[in-house]
C-alpha cells in the first residue's frame, strides 16, 4: 500500500486532470447541505428537528455518498462529472439512506459509552460511503462489515491523514471558504477516495475481502 505522502501526491495530480469537475461537485454538495442546514433553522420546535434529522438522512447522506463515488472515479483518472451527483441521486437510494444511517447510527452508540470509542469506530466506518458508491450490490450493513475489515490495522494512519487537513481547513476559514472550494475540499475529498482505492485493492490482495463481496453475489 502507498504511503499517506504518496496518495496525497496522487491526488493532487488526479484533481488537476479534472479540475473543474473536482470543484463543482465540492461547491454544489457543500452549498446544497449548507442551504438544507440554514432552511432548518427556522423555528419549528419539534417539526423542526424531525425536517433536520430528514435532510441530514434523506438528503445530505445520498449527496455525501455520490460525492465519494465521483472521487473514486476522479482519483482512478476515470472521467466524471458533477452532473453525477444529482443524476446517481435515485439510484440505490434507499440503499444509500439505511447504510449511511446505520453507519450513524453505531458511532452515534459508541460515542455515547466515551469520545474516544466514537472516534475509533468513526474512522473504522469510515470507507462505508465509498463501498456503497463504488459497489452497488452490497448491501447497507455489509457495506459497515467491509469497511471495518478494510480499515483494520490502519486506523492511525487514517487518523494522521485526517489530522493532516486541519491546518488547509482553519486557512480556508479566513478565506472565506475561497480556498476550500478552490483547492483543499477536492484535495480532501480526492485524498479520502485515495485511501478507499488503495485500502480496499489491498484487502482483496490479502483476502481480508473477497471480490465476490464487493460484486454481492454471496449476498
Amino acid at each position: 500500500m502507498s504511503s499517506r505522502q504518496e496518495i496525497k501526491a496522487y491526488a493532487q495530480s488526479a484533481i488537476r486532470a479534472q479540475r473543474s469537475t473536482s470543484i463543482l461537485a465540492v461547491l454544489i454538495v457543500t452549498l446544497l447541505i449548507a442551504a438544507g442546514s440554514i432552511f432548518n433553522t427556522v423555528p419549528g420546535g419539534l417539526l423542526g428537528s424531525w425536517m433536520v434529522l430528514a435532510t441530514i438522512y434523506f438528503v445530505d447522506n445520498v449527496l455525501n455518498v455520490n460525492l465519494a463515488g465521483l472521487f473514486v472515479k476522479v482519483f482512478q483518472g476515470q472521467h466524471s462529472s458533477a452532473n453525477e451527483i444529482f443524476s446517481n441521486f435515485p439510484i440505490n437510494y434507499l440503499r444509500k439512506v439505511g447504510g449511511m444511517a446505520w453507519m450513524q447510527l453505531f458511532i452515534l452508540l459508541w460515542s455515547l459509552l466515551l469520545i474516544v470509542p466514537g472516534i475509533i469506530k468513526g474512522i473504522s466506518y469510515s470507507m462505508t460511503s465509498y463501498i456503497l458508491a463504488d459497489n452497488p450490490n452490497v448491501t447497507a450493513r455489509q457495506a459497515l462489515k467491509l469497511s471495518m475489515r478494510m480499515t483494520n490495522g490502519h486506523k492511525m494512519d487514517l487518523f494522521v491523514m485526517y489530522l493532516s487537513f486541519i491546518g488547509w481547513l482553519v486557512l480556508s476559514v479566513f478565506t472565506c471558504m475561497i480556498l476550500y472550494f478552490a483547492y483543499v475540499g477536492p484535495y480532501m475529498h480526492a485524498t479520502y477516495a485515495g485511501y478507499y482505492v488503495q485500502l480496499r485493492d489491498k484487502a482483496l490482495v490479502n483476502g481480508t475481502i473477497h471480490a465476490s463481496e464487493l460484486t454481492g453475489r454471496l449476498q
